[in-house]
């Protein structure tokens, strides 16, 4: 199974999966909240979502900053400086938009496929763009 599917629907759950900070293991959150069916998914592809969590640990701010906004898009983690931003940035909603588009174009049509397989330079410029206009909201206390 997907990873990113299992990981969605344990968030959607009301629940939270992490990587903790102070063992690198992963955490769960609310566990009660998950299902039973999705439960056993997930330990079934444990060494996959371990793997997915730890491919984020070296991440910058812009690519940590375009993850949240793709798992908050789909509405998997709402995130409200997210909404905030590009709700008083059209701007910036827009660069999101054709950031998308850019990958969609290089093959990524399935949400819960990894978007990051199919990133190029075009996509990077944006997506760090992307990051430099939320560090620039954030600032203006807005």
């Amino acid at each position: 199974m997907q990873v990113l599917k299992i990981l969605s629907w344990i968030w959607r759950s009301g629940a939270d999966i992490y990587l903790d900070k102070t063992d690198g293991r992963i955490a769960i959150k609310n566990q009660n909240l998950i299902p039973k069916e999705v439960m056993e998914a997930a330990e079934q592809d444990y060494q996959k979502i371990d793997k997915w969590f730890k491919s984020w640990k070296n991440a910058g701010g812009d690519k940590v900053t375009i993850m949240k906004m793709v798992h908050h898009f789909c509405g998997w983690q709402h995130n409200e400086q997210i909404e905030k931003w590009l709700c008083a940035e059209n701007d910036s909603l827009m660069l999101f938009n054709d950031w998308s588009v850019v990958l969609a174009k290089n093959g990524w049509k399935d949400i819960y496929e990894d978007y990051r397989q199919f990133e190029n330079d075009e996509s990077n410029k944006m997506a760090h763009e992307l990051y430099v206009r939320a560090v620039n909201f954030a600032k203006k206390g807005a």
